[in-house]
């Protein structure tokens, strides 16, 4: 049976490595591509007969955590697995914490991401072993997982007003945006506010807002 598989990143050099290894791991695969987070959402929603999803944290249209939030949301049968130049055990712990398979970092070795995938496709979870004895021993924030665990309770139109109001957007603009009534959102944001246990709209944009992280490569 043909396993589809979607890297997700940014960096051609990146995406013919984890190619390669998959290659090695399976016998018959195929591999498609994206750069960005808008076209991964895109061919997610196009193509239900994908597998597996390589994500990185910081190609453009992400986020951080947000882009892995989304697809969690919107796609729950895909596995997803992290791949990032971030190697903080916090964000590590962060990233399983809100449904990741396994985490790859960019250094790893093309041994290392063999390892990784075989692991993964084998519906085990991955991490670098030599960050696994600080991620093992990093306490998950419970106010992290509480978030990620009401996030996981939206629906897919339901985070994607999240988004929008996180990005300062107007309920009509929202309505625009969406191709729905007015009313609609203001339903939609009902219950957004009710599944997140906070009060207002800023509260529920500053909640999305801790779903993003710090690229390490843009860091001075």
């Amino acid at each position: 049976m043909t396993s589809r598989v979607l890297i997700a990143d940014d960096h051609p050099l990146f995406r013919a490595a984890l190619a390669q290894a998959l290659a090695i791991c399976l016998d018959d695969v195929t591999v498609l591509e994206t750069a960005d987070l808008p076209d991964t959402m895109a061919r997610l929603g196009e193509d239900d007969g994908i597998d597996l999803l390589l994500l990185d944290l910081h190609m453009p249209g992400n986020h951080g955590l947000t882009g892995l939030a989304s697809i969690r949301c919107r796609f729950p049968t895909v596995a997803v697995v992290v791949v990032s130049a971030n190697e903080d055990p916090r964000v590590i712990r962060r990233a399983l914490d809100h449904g990741a398979a396994g985490f790859i970092p960019k250094s790893a070795s093309p041994q290392h991401l063999t390892e990784a995938l075989t692991t993964v496709l084998d519906c085990r979870e991955w991490i670098p072993p030599h960050l696994a004895t600080d991620v093992a021993g990093m306490d998950t924030d419970d106010a992290d997982l509480e978030l990620a665990d009401r996030i996981a309770t939206l629906t897919p139109q339901q985070f994607r007003v999240l988004e929008l109001v996180a990005d300062g957007r107007l309920n009509k603009q929202i309505a625009d945006e969406l191709d729905v009534q007015e009313r609609t959102v203001k339903a939609h944001m009902s219950e957004i506010l009710n599944k997140l246990g906070v009060r207002n709209r800023t509260q529920a944009g500053i909640a999305f807002r801790r779903l993003e992280l710090v690229d390490p490569a843009r860091m001075v």
